[in-house]
């Protein structure tokens, strides 16, 4: 999903939403702001992540880890949630082992939340998504 069609919630129009930008998607025809979901790798994650003006929720996870498929949804649905501000960045760590070892990731999934491209929040593991949205808003509030 390096940058694709997201459908508005609001009004169902299907809007392209760029990998990286200077702001924040929104809807061509309502306005509304969208979800910010783009895969990264070792090439494009410092553009994607670390020059990103809202902090970016970063899901460090490989294909064959049964903990990262099930977290997967939980994430995209908190993106939508926090549509405009915040930002999920998914790294599939197998293709991109670079990234895996600045994060230091010893397990997946790893999830981070970046400010300016630092870590403000780690969390490892796979957890629903009221625990996500409570680690997300706390470490939002405390970047504050």
């Amino acid at each position: 999903m390096a940058g694709g069609l997201v459908r508005c919630g609001q009004c169902g129009q299907a809007n392209r939403v760029p990998a990286a930008a200077t702001g924040t998607p929104r809807c061509g025809k309502c306005h509304a702001a969208l979800p910010w979901i783009v895969d990264a790798d070792d090439t494009t994650f410092a553009e994607i992540a670390d020059g990103a003006k809202v902090p970016v929720v970063v899901d460090l996870w490989a294909p064959w880890c049964g903990p990262c498929r099930m977290v997967s949804p939980a994430l995209e649905q908190l993106a939508g949630d926090l549509a405009g501000q915040i930002k999920l960045v998914k790294v599939n760590v197998d293709s991109s082992p670079r990234i895996a070892q600045r994060f230091d990731a010893q397990a997946i999934p790893t999830l981070l939340v970046l400010r300016g491209g630092q870590t403000i929040a780690r969390q490892t593991g796979a957890a629903p998504l009221p625990t996500l949205r409570a680690w997300v808003d706390s470490a939002l509030a405390g970047a504050r």
